[in-house]
């Protein structure tokens, strides 16, 4: 479903969002578990199932842990992200499909569940960011539409690159 034409911004920018929270998603599962494993790329170390393990983790951050201002949910919560800052990429490997389409889903729905609640676009995070100040409702998911969009066209790249498993 391609967003409405003449939806105001907050419409808008939940509506795109959704659009390549749904494509990332697809992408992961038409994968099987050793697929969504595969290094593809010679350039890159990424995975499929390591991407999207690093977009829940990102869902969680901006819209749990900044502007939503609560605690990280697990699997962050207890992670060595602050000592190993790619453990969302690296985990992932540990992980089956299924585990990761249901993480990605429920951090997807943790953060509509925090922009629904919060009253404007306005809304400034009660934590700062990047040592600066608080960042706004709308600059959480335009980034977050910068962030999923991005990764969602690595998506295609590496999906593209894994060889078809025969029937």
């Amino acid at each position: 479903m391609y967003p409405e034409l003449d939806a105001d911004e907050r419409t808008t920018l939940g509506q795109f969002l959704d659009q390549y929270r749904r494509r990332a998603l697809s992408r992961l599962e038409r994968l099987s578990d050793a697929q969504a494993r595969t290094k593809s790329l010679p350039a890159t170390d990424l995975t499929p199932g390591g991407v999207v393990k690093h977009l829940a983790h990102m869902e969680d951050h901006w819209f749990i842990a900044r502007i939503g201002g609560g605690e990280l949910p697990e699997p962050w919560a207890s992670a060595p992200i602050d000592t190993q800052p790619r453990w969302a990429f690296e985990s992932a490997d540990s992980d089956t499909v299924e585990e990761l389409s249901a993480l990605y889903r429920a951090a997807c729905a943790r953060s509509r569940q925090v922009a629904s609640r919060l009253p404007t676009l306005d809304t400034t995070a009660p934590r700062p960011s990047f040592g600066k100040g608080p960042v706004t409702l709308r600059w959480v998911m335009v980034h977050m539409l910068e962030e999923t969009a991005c990764h969602t066209g690595h998506l295609d790249l590496l999906t593209d690159a894994i060889p078809a498993q025969a029937p």
